[in-house]
Order: C-alpha cells, then structure tokens, then sequence
C-alpha cells in the first residue's frame, strides 16, 4: 500500500491567516476586503477548515477556508486543488454544495487549498438522528438523498477529466494489498475478500463517485440535506458504490433499524435515485458495495491503529477507532448471512 506522503502542517494560527486571506480575497472581488470571526472549524495534522465573514461593499459574506493535505488519508485522497475542481463541476451542474468562491495560488501565501460558501445548518450525525428539531427532516433525507445522488451520477464527465478511475476489482486489490501490509490474521476479512472478488458485479455505466457520502458529510436542517461536503475521494467508478457507502452500518450511529445512514430506508432511497437518473437500483449490487464498503472501512480501522502501535502517529483516537476492526466483522457476516 502506498499512503499519502506526509506533508509539513501550515501554520495553524489565525493572526497568521488573515493578511493573506484579505489580500487574496481583495484581489477576487476587485476592492478592499476584511476578514473577521476567523476561527477553526476541525483538528488534524494538515487538513485545516476555517469559518469566517468577509467584509465587503456588497455586505457580509460567510466564507469556509480549507487548506493543507490530510496526511492521514491514503487510497487515493485528492489534493485540495483538485477538489476543488471536482466540487466546481458539481456545483455547476445542480449538486446542492458549496460555492467556490476562490482557488488559492501559490502568490497567495496560504498554502495548497481554496475558499467556498459557509452554508448553514448541522453536520453532526447525532445530532442529526436525535435532535427533535430535525424529525420532519429524517423523513425527507433518504429521498433526498436518492436525488442528490442522481445529480452527482449525472455530472458529465468531460467536466471532471483526469479525475482517476477506480472500479470493482481495483479497489479490491487496492484494500487487499493494504491489509496484507498489516500482518493481521482475520478470517473474516479474508473470506470477505475472497467472496467480493468472486461476486464483481457488472458495472453497465461510469460516473463521477462522490466516494464518502454518508451522514456526517452532509448539511441538513429542518428540511433536509442541505449541501454535501468532502469531495476528496471523488473518483470515476460504478455509481452503485455511493449508495451501498450511505448504507454501512457504521454511518449509521446505533440507529440499525435505519439502513440509509441511521435515518430511512433503502425503498425511499432505491426509488428516489431510480425516479432521478433512469437507473434500476438492483438490490444485490448495493449489497456487494456496502459489504466492500464495510471491509473497506475495516481496513481503515487497522490503518488507523497501525499508525499508533508503529509510533508514526500516536493517538488514543486513532486506537479507539482500530478498536472498530471487531464491529466490521460483525456486519460482514450479517451481510454475507443474507445471501
């Protein structure tokens, strides 16, 4: 397995961002811009999301900055600047994401990264299944979520060329090569491995994959799914991989009884998608990406406690989550007890 390299973190401090962000920002809208409320939005070594106002002659702007690289990621993460492009095509053919506004380039002194539109409303999937403020829309988003997927499938793809191309059986060897590297035994694993790449089923039409749509990369509010978030593992690839990801128990945050990510069910989500793009959901196919998508996140979960017990990273978030690997062998079996 080949992991993303590490990259240095940019500086994390807000007195340091500002001048930049002003300056850039002052250049993109062609007059004198000022920044305010600047604060940091989540952790990690590289990948850093900043909320804040933009001061302008039009009034206030609420803005996102994200910058950096996640080093942490691996299995083909793109780069900011990428996804930055891939976000731009979406938005521009109806994907309800956010804007972009701007493109860093190297003359801004922010590093690698880009500015969008803050759009409000609650990412947090607790939240999300049991706040009484959002009941109206737990009944709406499995809908809503078939459609957005449509629209994300019907992206054209001359719009996000040299975007890589990740099918069934690529991705296979690429977590079976990831899970050899970690010297772990697990039968369960190996034979999920072994039935996945014995069942590929035939994928009739490439499309642009989100790659990580799931509750907890989405906007909601009272209504619904607002907005999707976190384009970077975007991908050519069989659109049937978005909707078995949606499904994996573990995006579904204890609600079981709830297979579309803790909140609907896969009628609502199979109709609605099939209304939307003139696709047939075949049943079994989802199941062959949500068992992928199961084993893939088990894989992960080695990852993740490798990076702790090799002392490259050490972390008592990333031990807890190696913690997970027992949970996806659990949902493995009760999927592969249904065929």
């Amino acid at each position: 397995m080949s992991e993303a390299a590490a990259v240095a973190a940019p500086t994390t401090r807000a007195e340091d961002l500002l001048a930049p962000l002003e300056k850039a920002l002052s250049r993109q809208f062609a007059e004198p811009v000022t920044i305010a409320g600047l604060r940091r939005l989540t952790g990690g070594a590289a990948a850093q999301t900043w909320a804040f106002s933009a001061m302008t002659s039009q009034g206030e702007q609420a803005l996102i900055l994200r910058r950096g690289n996640d080093a942490s990621q691996f299995g083909g993460a793109l780069s900011k600047s990428q996804e930055a492009y891939v976000l731009g095509a979406a938005v521009a053919a109806g994907v309800p994401a956010p804007a972009i506004v701007l493109k860093l380039s190297t003359e801004d002194g922010l590093g690698e990264g880009f500015i969008m539109r803050h759009i409000a409303g609650e990412t947090l999937p607790q939240k999300i299944l049991k706040d009484p403020r959002y009941a109206v829309a737990r009944g709406k988003m499995a809908g809503q979520c078939g459609d957005i997927l449509a629209a994300i499938h019907a992206v054209p793809l001359k719009t996000v060329t040299g975007l890589h191309r990740a099918l069934a059986a690529d991705q296979i060897a690429f977590y079976r090569q990831a899970y050899d590297g970690y010297q772990q035994s697990l039968p369960v694993f190996e034979y999920a491995f072994r039935w996945l790449a014995e069942h590929i089923p035939l994928c009739t039409e490439e499309t642009l994959v989100h790659g990580d749509f799931r509750n907890g990369n989405l906007i909601v509010d009272e209504d619904g799914v607002r907005a999707v978030l976190d384009w970077e593992l975007s991908h050519i690839g069989d659109p049937m991989e978005d909707l078995g990801w949606l499904c994996v128990n573990s995006w579904r945050f204890g609600r079981i009884d709830k297979p579309v990510g803790g909140f609907g069910d896969r009628d609502s989500l199979y109709q609605a998608y099939s209304q939307a793009s003139g696709r047939q959901v075949d049943p079994k196919v989802v199941t062959f990406w949500e068992l992928f998508g199961v084993l893939k996140w088990g894989v992960i979960c080695l990852y993740q406690c490798d990076m702790h017990l090799s002392g490259r990273e050490r972390s008592l978030e990333r031990v807890a989550i190696g913690r997970r690997v027992s949970e996806c062998e659990l949902d493995i079996l009760d999927l592969l007890r249904g065929e």
